[in-house]
């Protein structure tokens, strides 16, 4: 399988012309920034915070940077570190060189990742395909993660032409005038098409070769292998699952988890309330160890 990357030049200069904007106007000055290498390419990663704690490790949804996590770097760090992460073949810093073709390929390059940082143990905060990458490391490594925090993650079902088409419309959306994109931000069930910071990197991204594979659903005894605390909130209006029927199978099949239904948010349920998500999810965290068999 080909590694992501910009189909040219042209377009990569046009992305982080966006991107180093955003970046300077949106992300922590205090972020530290490194290049981690690992059997799949180099790796972009960010540090935030200080102390000796358990650090937060950010993972975003397919088609977005580690910058989509900038409403809630500031709390997460004010609680403890955090190492925020551009994976591999999506468009950002990070350059792909090997195709990734599983999700225990997927976990073996966060593995990587988190050696090089002297990190053996961390708290995964995911959305979307960022959420699947964190159950399979949850799965294969589980002494590496203390806690779960998913926000409409990828990973309990397949991944439907309703999906598909959703991301389809939003990407042409994206290029509506700006009254036009704000107004169907509505329709779509899509926040980001009101983000007016966004939308120009979101056109940018279009410039960007992705071929990751799809996520593939954990089987119900994978589920029953994940023991790390896990925080599932999903969109009531998710258009990648029935949200009541997928919180009922996790919350059967799962050992220790919270799954929940945010009834107004749909796969956009990362840019909705960060503040109160945030806050959520250092609680969880902080709260995790003691429910640690």
């Amino acid at each position: 399988m080909p590694v992501g990357e910009f189909r040219s030049e042209q377009a990569r200069d046009r992305f982080f012309t966006v991107y180093d904007d955003l970046v300077d106007r949106l992300w922590p000055s205090s972020s530290v920034d490194a290049d981690v290498v690992t059997s799949f390419g180099t790796t972009r990663v960010h540090r935030l915070g200080s102390g000796g704690q358990t650090p937060f490790v950010l993972l975003p949804g397919s088609g977005g940077p580690s910058l989509m996590w900038h409403a809630y770097v500031d709390q997460f760090a004010t609680a403890r570190p955090v190492i925020a992460i551009d994976p591999v073949g999506e468009p950002g810093p990070s350059v792909q060189t090997r195709a990734i073709d599983n999700g225990d390929e997927w976990s073996r390059w966060l593995g990587e990742v988190l050696a090089a940082l002297d990190v053996d143990r961390a708290h995964l905060v995911a959305t979307s395909y960022g959420g699947w990458i964190a159950l399979r490391h949850a799965l294969r490594s589980p002494d590496a993660v203390a806690s779960l925090a998913l926000l409409d993650p990828g990973g309990f079902g397949e991944v439907s032409p309703k999906f598909l088409a959703w991301v389809i419309a939003c990407g042409l959306a994206s290029f509506a005038p700006r009254p036009v994109r704000h107004a169907l931000a509505r329709p779509l069930r899509n926040l980001a098409l009101r983000d007016d910071d966004a939308m120009p990197l979101v056109k940018a991204t279009f410039g960007f070769r992705r071929k990751h594979i799809m996520p593939t659903p954990l089987t119900d005894d994978e589920l029953a292998r994940i023991t790390a605390p896990t925080l599932l909130l999903v969109g009531g209006h998710s258009q990648l699952y029935d949200a009541a029927e997928t919180v009922a199978t996790v919350t059967a099949r799962m050992p220790r988890v919270i799954a929940e239904i945010i009834p107004e948010a749909s796969h956009d349920l990362v840019l909705r309330n960060p503040g109160e998500l945030a806050a959520r999810i250092v609680t969880f965290a902080a709260e995790a160890p003691a429910t640690r068999g």
